[in-house]
């Protein structure tokens, strides 16, 4: 791997641990101040709200300039998130324009892998990230379940600024004051990303242009017969898998009545799983072969279901480390195989935007779906296996989508397989 690939990864790591403990810490500031459930499984669809609302705008911008300078202004973003949810603003708003800085964050991210890597090299690059990318998430929110423990929260407070009033008084919000240094932390790494030396496309004048632009884009990455496929797999795997962070929070209360430390723990113990797939997906699979991984999802979503017949931690610890690895093998190869078409279709940047457009409107939609099924009155357990189903019957559908496509259009599909394999080669 070449040299700036290294810090690409610790940008990464500390602005996604970052964003993981500020979850937990959200959650439990909502808690604290008395807001109902409903609104605490909302800032799962509210952190996604600017990756949909803006999708259009997002890839050309990290097309239009250089990718390390773009995740510098995300995580500057975030701090203003964070900064806005410590002085007065609703936590749901400054959750979202948290967002907001991801969003911008996530087409640089992914994007500057294809322009500093050859293809031979994009499973295993993909592999590295998203393992250390689940690190952070398992370290994340373990950091942030441990911040407003009253132990640690306590010790927080206690810190005092000579002539300052900081107005910072409870637990969460002297987390979320730590947490800004550690997206600081991110944004000098972002300083120290090379450029790649690929040329820059400039942002049209006019910024409506971008929709039909990136509607062209979309319909172009769904009617590819590859592309469609890695697209689908991947859209319904984050749209799941973001919601399950808060569905896990809420079923380790019910289920075993943990608090939100100890729950934090094991949503940390389904990211450490995802991070075993990851890594062993990263080793074992090729780009022309990452189709063969769709039965996984189908086998994730029925351990969805049957975490409703699991009472006792020391049987949940391990099954959730196997949901989460069967994910992480999934979802390595079919995001590798997404980025592959995407960029030779239209570009690094725009094909991400394209992909978190339609990943984070399925987080939207399920996470919405989640909120208002609380609010009327549904039972964790209730939405552990509509989501189980969900995952399970679509995957299935997508599996049959393919297995038609192989028959229907047997020429192109080879053709494009033949393509994964000569960039394998050749990269």
């Amino acid at each position: 791997m070449k040299r700036g690939f290294y810090t690409i990864m610790s940008a990464q790591f500390f602005s996604s641990l970052a964003d993981n403990a500020l979850f937990v810490t959200a959650v439990e500031l909502l808690r604290t101040g008395g807001a109902s459930e409903w609104q605490r499984a909302a800032l799962v669809p509210m952190f996604a709200l600017f990756y949909v609302v803006l999708a259009p705008f997002v890839g050309a911008f990290a097309d239009a300039l250089p990718k390390g300078r773009v995740m510098f202004i995300s995580n500057a973003i975030k701090v203003v998130g964070c900064l806005m949810m410590l002085f007065g603003s609703h936590p749901l708003l400054s959750y979202a324009v948290v967002g907001l800085g991801a969003a911008a964050y996530s087409p640089a991210k992914y994007g500057i892998l294809t322009e500093l890597l050859p293809p031979s090299q994009l499973v295993k690059a993909n592999g590295w990230i998203e393992g250390l990318t689940i690190a952070s998430i398992i370290l994340g929110i373990l950091l942030g379940g441990t911040l407003v423990s009253q132990a640690v929260s306590s010790h927080l407070l206690a810190i005092d600024l000579p002539f300052v009033n900081t107005g910072i008084d409870t637990g969460p919000e002297s987390a979320i004051a730590l947490l800004i240094l550690v997206y600081m932390l991110a944004a000098w790494f972002n300083t120290r990303i090379p450029l790649t030396g690929v040329e820059m496309r400039a942002m049209p004048r006019k910024l409506l242009e971008l929709v039909p632009d990136f509607w062209t884009c979309n319909t172009r990455l769904w009617r590819d017969k590859l592309g469609q496929i890695s697209l689908a797999t991947t859209t319904l795997f984050w749209g799941v898998s973001g919601n399950l962070r808060y569905i896990i929070l809420a079923w380790s209360a019910a289920a075993l009545g943990y608090g939100t430390t100890q729950a934090s723990a094991l949503t940390g113990v389904v990211a450490l799983g995802t991070a075993i797939g990851a890594i062993a997906a990263s080793v074992r699979m090729r780009l022309d072969t990452a189709t063969s991984v769709i039965p996984m999802g189908i086998a994730m979503g029925v351990l969805v279901i049957a975490m409703n017949f699991i009472n006792n931690v020391w049987v949940a610890a391990p099954f959730l480390i196997l949901l989460g690895a069967l994910g992480g093998y999934l979802v390595v190869p079919m995001n590798a195989l997404l980025q592959h078409r995407g960029h030779n279709l239209m570009g690094a940047g725009r094909s991400v935007a394209v992909q978190n457009f339609n990943e984070q409107a399925c987080i939207l939609g399920l996470g919405a779906l989640y909120s208002l099924s609380i609010g009327v009155g549904l039972s964790a357990f209730g939405a552990i296996t509509a989501f189980g189903v969900v995952v399970a019957g679509v995957m299935w559908l997508i599996k049959r989508w393919h297995a038609s496509n192989l028959v229907h259009h047997k020429d192109e599909v080879e053709h494009l397989l033949a393509v994964a394999r000569h960039d394998k080669v050749h990269g």
